[in-house]
């Protein structure tokens, strides 16, 4: 209150948004398996996705053949989404980002319908994530890869020490 307020001259000065800004949602496409659970998930049921299904022939000879699902249209309603984040929160393949992108108004209500190939196009604006924190402890995974690696390394040196040919001591002085 006792400052003087600054009115920021949008659009001629874009505002500094923070980093974790909910703008608009981006899809991932090739990482999207179609298991419908950001759809089941959502509160208010803004996202639309079909598919169908596709034979996969075995991988090996003498497999036997799989189907997978194949997405034809993925679609959010950002005129019914509240930003919650949640589709992005229970989706297990990081499929779903949230972009900083903020200018999508448009004038008629039908078009906030965005399908998948304009949720593609956002994904360019995804801003990377954040470096780790280098005083971080290492993450599981990654402590077990590391060590499975290093007795690996160990094993195999180990082995080559063996089957190196030993070269026979000669007797020194006074030995025989």
């Amino acid at each position: 209150m006792t400052r003087k307020s600054v009115t920021e001259q949008y659009p001629d000065a874009l505002p500094e948004l923070p980093p974790r800004t909910r703008g608009v949602i981006g899809l991932f496409e090739e990482n999207c398996t179609v298991c419908m659970l950001c759809a089941r998930e959502c509160p208010d049921w803004c996202i639309y996705i079909d598919s169908h299904k596709e034979t996969v022939p075995p991988a090996a000879p003498g497999g036997r053949e799989r189907s997978r699902n194949v997405l034809d249209r993925f679609a959010i309603d950002f005129s019914l989404c509240m930003y919650c984040g949640i589709c992005i929160e229970v989706c297990p393949f990081d499929a779903l980002f949230w972009s900083p992108e903020f200018e999508y108004a448009e004038t008629d209500i039908r078009e906030l319908t965005h399908e998948r190939d304009k949720l593609r196009e956002w994904m360019w604006t995804v801003p990377a994530p954040p470096a780790l924190d280098p005083s971080a402890e290492e993450p599981k995974e990654i402590a077990a890869a590391r060590k499975t690696a290093e007795k690996l390394a160990a094993a195999q040196a180990a082995q080559a020490a063996q089957a190196a040919p030993q070269e026979p001591q000669e007797p020194q002085e006074g030995e025989s």
